[in-house]
């Protein structure tokens, strides 16, 4: 199952959660440009159980804990990460307030990494990835949002197929999945700290109560009055027909906010139509106004005269929060 986006909209524009993925594409850089010394670089600033008890050095060990989760082991890991980080935490930021979620985001991963250690004293495996912190993230969103519902593309093998899943039940099964893959691999090497991800996804659940009534700070508020509002709804959206009528057309809202109405907009639609998900490009027109039909010919069910019908979409303008 992979995640394409989230049906939770914030209000703010998630300041700190961009620059997270911003820093972890620029050290992801730097990683590469060692060229040949990669892999000494993941092996001085990634996590390292057994160095933690010989003489490395406490400034090191202790930066460690922070810089491992900012490490990636190749472009797909990355991008696996950061697009979860993409997709969860801005709805976390939103909530927690830019500061707030900051502190949240650096104990979670911090967290999964005093895990993994504690469960691998002797290993001199260098564990890398803010997969531990994104995981504090969903355990975050889990509590935060279960009715939630996820776009998932599941791959039947060459048909995409698109569906929305409750936050509730696709992040309780990733995190099942982890619990099975963690005691699957005791005594072998996996390369993945499954441990990590756990305690992170707990420490996302455990601690959320407490952030939550922890005051803004004065940073906080700066933050929140820099951010801007968010002024489109998603790219991608999923339309589902009410029903095929008895004329072999099919009616449905698509959803734009003030902002897109005023300046016209492009949106790519999925209609998912018995054992088809079928893509489409609408274009929203400058100066659309609520109620505005939008017709996309020949993708119904047979008319009576044995033609396709069309789709209709009536313009829905509503604030993106």
């Amino acid at each position: 199952m992979i995640p394409i986006r989230d049906t939770v909209t914030s209000k703010n524009y998630p300041v700190v959660n961009t620059t997270l993925i911003g820093i972890n594409v620029a050290v992801f850089l730097v990683q590469i440009s060692n060229g040949a010394g990669f892999e000494q670089f993941v092996h001085t600033w990634g996590l390292v159980p057994a160095r933690f008890f010989s003489p490395f050095g406490f400034i090191p060990l202790s930066f460690s804990l922070i810089s491992f989760m900012f490490l990636h082991g190749g472009l797909l890991h990355l991008i696996g990460n950061m697009w979860s980080l993409y997709i969860f935490g801005d709805n976390i930021e939103d909530r927690l307030g830019s500061v707030n979620y900051l502190i949240f985001y650096l104990l979670a991963g911090l967290t999964s990494g005093l895990c993994h250690l504690v469960l691998n004293l002797h290993s001199t495996v260098p564990t890398i990835g803010a997969s531990g912190a994104v995981a504090g993230v969903m355990g975050a969103y889990f509590i935060l949002y279960p009715h939630a519902k996820i776009l998932t593309l599941i791959p039947i093998i060459i048909i995409p197929l698109f569906v929305e899943i409750p936050a509730i039940f696709f992040l309780g099964l990733w995190f099942l999945m982890q619990v099975f893959n963690a005691y699957a691999s005791i005594g072998g090497s996996s390369g993945i700290a499954w441990f990590a991800h756990i305690g992170g996804f707990v420490f996302g659940i455990m601690w959320l109560k407490f952030f939550h009534i922890t005051p803004e700070t004065a940073a906080g508020g700066i933050f929140k009055n820099a951010s801007v509002k968010r002024k489109t709804t998603p790219r991608f959206q999923v339309i589902k027909p009410s029903g095929l009528k008895a004329d072999g057309h099919l009616y449905e809202e698509i959803r734009i906010t003030p902002f897109e109405a005023a300046a016209g907009a492009r949106k790519t639609i999925n209609i998912p139509w018995g054992f088809h998900n079928q893509f489409f490009h609408v274009m929203i027109p400058p100066g659309a106004k609520e109620g505005s039909i939008l017709r996309l010919r020949g993708i119904g069910g047979q008319t009576p005269d044995g033609g396709r019908g069309d789709a209709f979409l009536r313009v829905k303008i509503e604030q993106p929060w």
